[in-house]
């Protein structure tokens, strides 16, 4: 593909990421506003109990699809639509039997349930049947994109979020109680399903072929070394929630899991960007073009660079307010640990991710991950005896570099690309350092005392002088 060619797709390709960026920023704005009415409608048990619930699903998610879903970027761009169904087909009856494990492992009826999950017990089945249930239609959030189906994925997400948000705020206000609120949450996710079904029968087909055994073992053995790297990478960011959980009171681990808020934002922005470039990054390897992939990633990066800083140096700036605003005071042990949050998250702007997916490194991502995970737990423990809350967060922090740096000397020596031309690191340093300095200058000039007021204006400042400095960015 020539220089010409590669710009027109790219250009076309960072439409479908701020679109789909959109999406995600509307699903995650969701998640971010929805607890602001929980705190206020239900008591700090109840909403503990919440709290809980989301950090057993998210840990169930670490280990139940084992990158099922995100193997079909690598086999559906390049399959005739027989053997995408079958692919699709695969997908499913994985993710149901799956379902049905972690349906089990997170139920009453498991001896060996972790402590802090026992208070659920109470609540029976409903808790086993949700989580079953999400786990197969977390496809929903894959297969529209992988098709490129863009304005799809973008109507299913946006209704299935509102609606689950609107149910559960409705639920907390009118009763107070998390039994409500399960019914409510298992309703949505029964609607999800029947949108992922409809979606598959529509443009896939619901027919033969249904299964294929030696076909399932390739796709199972390309999926499952990367579903262990994804599931260790996971863990190791839930591993100092449930180090807080267990090592502090109730309310103080509802302040920590509030910092994590601002992972999700970075969430928004790599995975909207990394969905996006993926099918044509996919096509470039099968077709040779490992240039053209890297090329891709690179701007895919850059791109996520340019957008993320600013968001992050206003939550280092004003993680205070923010926390004061949103959660109220009560909550403000959250801020610190946002700030050493933040520290991480601008490492992760680097997503490499994908490059190692398509470049088959399963195996040597297990290892990183495991490794990174043993460094983030010790680390976490250890500095949260020494330095309290904020210390639990330290782990996570430490091994986000550590593995990235791992990371990126194995593509280099893979692609053959030098590290220094890996990525556009003048391009990122230039985006971090003017959103560096876009920050120090709205954290001095915002005025004292109103904390709206005060973020108000900061971001404004902030966001004026950023723009001021990457006018000419913008402007591409």
């Amino acid at each position: 593909m020539s220089s010409a060619a590669r710009a027109i797709a790219a250009h076309g390709l960072k439409r479908r990421a701020l679109s789909l960026g959109a999406v995600k920023a509307f699903d995650h704005a969701l998640q971010f506003l929805l607890p602001v009415v929980l705190v206020r409608a239900l008591d700090t048990a109840t909403f503990g109990e919440y709290r809980l619930l989301w950090l057993a699903v998210g840990t169930v998610m670490a280990v139940a699809t084992l990158n099922m879903c995100g193997s079909l970027y690598f086999f559906l761009p390049r399959s005739d639509a027989p053997k995408k169904r079958l692919y699709i087909h695969h997908t499913l009856v994985f993710l149901a039997v799956s379902g049905l494990i972690c349906g089990l492992a997170v139920s009453p009826w498991n001896p060996l349930l972790p402590a802090p999950m026992r208070p659920l017990g109470e609540y029976g089945a409903l808790v086993p049947a949700f989580v079953a249930l999400w786990v197969v239609t977390i496809l929903l959030d894959y297969l529209p994109t992988i098709d490129e189906r863009i304005a799809w994925q973008g109507y299913a997400t946006v209704s299935v979020t509102a609606l689950r948000g609107v149910l559960v705020a409705a639920g907390a206000v009118a009763s107070g109680e998390l039994r409500l609120i399960l019914w409510l949450l298992l309703a949505s996710v029964v609607l999800k399903l029947a949108i992922l079904l409809f979606y598959i029968a529509r443009h896939h087909g619901l027919g033969r072929p249904w299964f294929d055994r030696g076909v399932f073992a390739g796709q199972v053995g390309q999926s499952v070394p990367f579903g262990i790297s994804n599931a260790l990478f996971s863990l190791r960011a839930q591993a100092d929630q449930w180090v807080a959980a267990s090592l502090f009171a109730l309310s103080s681990f509802a302040a920590f899991s509030i910092a994590g808020v601002v992972g999700q934002v970075v969430h928004i922005f790599r995975h909207s960007v990394m969905e996006a470039f993926m099918p044509a990054m996919s096509r470039m390897e099968a077709a040779g073009d490992v240039g053209g992939m890297m090329e891709m990633n690179r701007r895919a990066n850059a791109l996520v660079g340019l957008a993320l800083f600013p968001i992050l140096a206003a939550a280092f700036a004003f993680a205070d307010e923010a926390v004061t605003i949103v959660y109220t005071a009560s909550y403000l042990e959250a801020a610190p640990v946002m700030r050493l949050y933040v520290v991480g998250m601008a490492v992760m702007v680097i997503e490499v991710g994908s490059v190692i997916l398509l470049l088959q490194q399963g195996p040597f991502a297990v290892k990183v991950y495991a490794a990174a995970l043993v460094v983030s737990v010790a680390a976490s423990v250890a500095a949260a005896s020494v330095f309290g809350l904020t210390g639990a967060a330290a782990g996570s922090v430490l091994a986000i570099f550590l593995d990235r740096a791992a990371t990126l000397r194995r593509v280099s020596r893979l692609t053959g690309i030098a590290f220094a031309q890996l990525q556009d690191w003048r391009g990122l340093a230039w985006s971090l350092g003017t959103a560096s300095l876009a920050g120090a200058l709205a954290w001095a000039v915002a005025p004292q005392g109103n904390a709206l007021l005060r973020v108000v204006i900061g971001t404004a400042v902030l966001a004026a002088a950023y723009s001021a400095m990457n006018y000419r960015k913008f402007l591409r």
